[in-house]
C-alpha cells in the first residue's frame, strides 16, 4: 500500500495525470523509487493502480491526511479557513450528476485541511458540517458562500470555538432583506480599497454595521451574531472602459470587527478559488479527469493535494506550479526536494 501511494504521489507531483503515466513514471523511474520503497515485484500496471484506489476506502486515507496535515499546521487564531464546494465534472456518466466534494483551506498556510465528497451539490450542506466536525477550528475565522447560510451551520461553527464570516443572498430573503434596509438606516464603519492589475481597475468599499445597533427579523437565528458588512465592488476594464458594479452582504460572529478586517477576511476567502480550485483545474486538469470510480476519483482528489503542498514549499528558478511539476519529471534532485516536505 505504501509504496503504491508512494509512487503515485511522486507521479503526480512529476506531472502525470492517469494511471497509464502514472505506470510509465513508475518504469521509467524505478532506480529512484527503490531508494525510498522496496518494489520487489516490479512497478505495478496501470490496471493495479486502478483497482487499488478504485478499492480503497477514501475516508481513512481522508483522516489520514487530515492529521497528516495538522501536524505542521500552526495555531488558527484569526487565521481564515474557508470552505467551499467544486464539482469534478470530467468523472460525470450519462444524467448522473458530477461528484461534488467540499474542501477546507487555509489561506495563512496555503493548504488544504481535509475533504468530504458528497453525490452532488445538492449535498454540500450536510457535507460542510460533516468536514466542520472532523476539523481543528479553534480560533479561527471560517468563511462560507452564500449556499452555507445556515443556522445550523453558524451553531456548528460556534461550537466548534470558531467565528464564521458568511455571505447572504436571496435564498435568505429575510435576513437579506433586513441587512439591506440597515445600511439605508445607519452609519457603517468604512474601508476601501483600490487595485489595479491585469488592465483593469478594481475599488472595494466595506462597509460594517454592529449587529447590537440594528434590529433584524430572525435574529436569534445566528448564533452570536457580531456584524453585517456590505461590500460594494467596482471594476473598470481599462481597454474598452467597460463598467461593472455589484454588492454583497455578510454576516460574522468575529467580536468587534473593523471594515478593514473585514476586507482582509473576504479577500483571503476568495484564495480558496484562485489558489485550490483554478490550481487543480490548471495546473492539475482535475475537470478533464476521465476517471468513473468514485472512489478513484476522491483519492485521486488527495493525491493532488499532497502534491501541492510539496510544490509549494519549493521553488524552482522563480517558475510557476505547472512548470514546477515537469521541473520533477526532469530534475530528480528538486523531486527529491519535494518529497521531503512531505
Amino acid at each position: 500500500m505504501s509504496s503504491i501511494i508512494f509512487i503515485t504521489v511522486s507521479a503526480v507531483i512529476s506531472g502525470c495525470e492517469t494511471w497509464n503515466e502514472v505506470e510509465l513514471f513508475g518504469t521509467t523511474q524505478l532506480d529512484w523509487i527503490e531508494r525510498y520503497v522496496d518494489i520487489p515485484n516490479g512497478i505495478p500496471s496501470h490496471d493495479t493502480f486502478n483497482r487499488f484506489f478504485s478499492y480503497m476506502d477514501p475516508e481513512p486515507f481522508e483522516q489520514a491526511f487530515r492529521k497528516w496535515v495538522a501536524s505542521f499546521t500552526e495555531e488558527l487564531d484569526d487565521s481564515v479557513v474557508s470552505l467551499d464546494g467544486k464539482s469534478i465534472r470530467g468523472c460525470k456518466t450519462g444524467p448522473t450528476s458530477a461528484l461534488h466534494i467540499v474542501s477546507a483551506w487555509s489561506a495563512a498556510a496555503g493548504i488544504t485541511l481535509g475533504q468530504v465528497k458528497t453525490p452532488d451539490k445538492g449535498g454540500e450542506l450536510s457535507a460542510v458540517l460533516e468536514l466542520l466536525d472532523s476539523l481543528f477550528l479553534e480560533g479561527a475565522v471560517v468563511t462560507l458562500d452564500a449556499l452555507s447560510t445556515h443556522p445550523h451551520i453558524v451553531s456548528k461553527i460556534r461550537e466548534r470555538k470558531a467565528h464564521y464570516m458568511i455571505q447572504v443572498k436571496r435564498n435568505r430573503m429575510l435576513l437579506f432583506n433586513d441587512i439591506e434596509n440597515a445600511f439605508v438606516y445607519h452609519t457603517p464603519d468604512r474601508h476601501t480599497t483600490e487595485q489595479s492589475a491585469h488592465g483593469r481597475t478594481e475599488i472595494r468599499r466595506i462597509a460594517v454595521i454592529p449587529a447590537d445597533k440594528v434590529v433584524m427579523t430572525g435574529n436569534t437565528e445566528w448564533k452570536d451574531l457580531s456584524a453585517i458588512i456590505r461590500v460594494t465592488r467596482w471594476v473598470k476594464d481599462n481597454l474598452t472602459g467597460e463598467e461593472h458594479n455589484n454588492v454583497a452582504y455578510y454576516i460574522s460572529s468575529v467580536p468587534n470587527i473593523t471594515a478593514m478586517r473585514a476586507a482582509e477576511i473576504i479577500r483571503a476567502h476568495w484564495a480558496i478559488e484562485n489558489n485550490l480550485h483554478w490550481m487543480l483545474d490548471v495546473v492539475f486538469s482535475e475537470d478533464a479527469d476521465r476517471k468513473r470510480n468514485h472512489n478513484a476519483v476522491v483519492n485521486f482528489s488527495l493525491i493532488r493535494k499532497i502534491s501541492m503542498v510539496g510544490l509549494s514549499k519549493v521553488s524552482y528558478k522563480n517558475i510557476g506550479m505547472k512548470s514546477r511539476r515537469k521541473a520533477a519529471m526532469m530534475d530528480m534532485n528538486y523531486r527529491e526536494q519535494v518529497i521531503n516536505q512531505l
